[in-house]
């Protein structure tokens, strides 16, 4: 793991409440899925029956954004007043680290996009609730942490044609870090899926800011964006979690004021780039334990000073 200094996106070493919270609940979820599918799927060679599309219906998934032409999205777990909130914000689309919305009654014209989380969601049930809930579909969770997806790049291959078998738009792994650099998880996992033949339809990204300077935190997402797509030229990039948190020593967040800069600059330079095809502030509701940390919307539906920002966003 590279020192805090030396990284552009954090692993995630000492989790917040929020994030927690959120990972968890995706995880017994996906525990949950796992145990009921356990007698129609074999978990020694984790077959999944294919989806009942044809090799145009995966081309056309292949060029084609499937969610709505707004860009901004919301990473969520599901409180009091989520409805009212997404329809607030004017995002087009969301997720929540799981196959299926778990109760999360989107308005109309915003899109949930369901995720397979790491290596224990590749069951039978997930991958049609997948199918049922989605036309994009989001890759593995930060496979190159410990504390999150935790899985061998050759893992990831192994079972990446499950998820192409779904016929949905297909998201890379989402790495917690390092994108970008020669050798990391995700180039070896591309290299990978090009030598297989394997179908990647856009690049997925992570990235956490410990720089609370607006204007230099901003430059930092946007060369890291533009690092990977030197890397990745005819890739679509989605930015499925970012925002300014200090995983190491010191204060763990700016104030409000500040991240609300930091959303209005941020959000204005990802509208601008025409390869990044959606992004995600983290988080979208508060946190459980009662601050606002990074949240945009508050239970019942207040909105923060950051969810401000990202509402006029766009």
């Amino acid at each position: 793991m590279p020192p805090l200094t030396q990284r552009l996106t954090q692993p995630l070493t000492q989790p917040l409440t929020a994030r927690r919270t959120a990972l968890v609940a995706a995880a017994a979820v996906v525990l949950t899925a796992s145990a009921t599918a356990a007698t129609a799927v074999n978990r020694s060679s984790g077959e999944a029956p294919a989806a009942a599309t044809t090799t145009s219906t995966i081309e056309a998934a292949a060029r084609k954004d499937t969610v709505g032409p707004v860009k901004k999205g919301a990473a969520l777990w599901n409180q009091k007043g989520i409805t009212k909130s997404l329809k607030d914000s004017g995002v087009s689309w969301y997720y929540n680290w799981s196959a299926a919305p778990n109760g999360v009654k989107a308005p109309q014209g915003v899109d949930f996009v369901p995720m397979i989380w790491g290596a224990d969601s590749v069951t039978t049930s997930n991958l049609a609730q997948a199918r049922k809930n989605g036309k994009t579909l989001l890759g593995f969770n930060e496979p190159d942490l410990a504390e999150q997806s935790n899985m061998s790049v050759s893992k990831a291959l192994n079972l990446w044609p499950k998820l192409e078998k779904t016929g949905l738009r297909l998201g890379s792994p989402a790495v917690a870090w390092g994108a970008d650099q020669d050798g990391q998880w995700l180039d070896q996992f591309m290299k990978g899926a090009k030598k297989r033949g394997y179908r990647v339809d856009f690049i997925t990204l992570h990235w956490y800011g410990s720089d609370f300077n607006s204007p230099r935190a901003v430059n930092q997402l946007k060369s890291y964006i533009q690092g990977v797509h030197k890397k990745y030229p005819k890739k679509k990039i989605w930015i499925t979690e970012y925002s300014l948190i200090n995983f190491g020593s010191g204060a763990k967040f700016p104030t409000a004021a500040n991240q609300a800069n930091f959303v209005k600059k941020s959000t204005a330079m990802l509208e601008k780039i025409s390869y990044v095809e959606h992004y995600s502030w983290f988080a979208f509701p508060t946190s459980t334990n009662g601050k606002n940390e990074t949240g945009l919307y508050r239970p019942g539906g207040a909105i923060t000073a950051p969810g401000k920002a990202y509402r006029a966003a766009g």
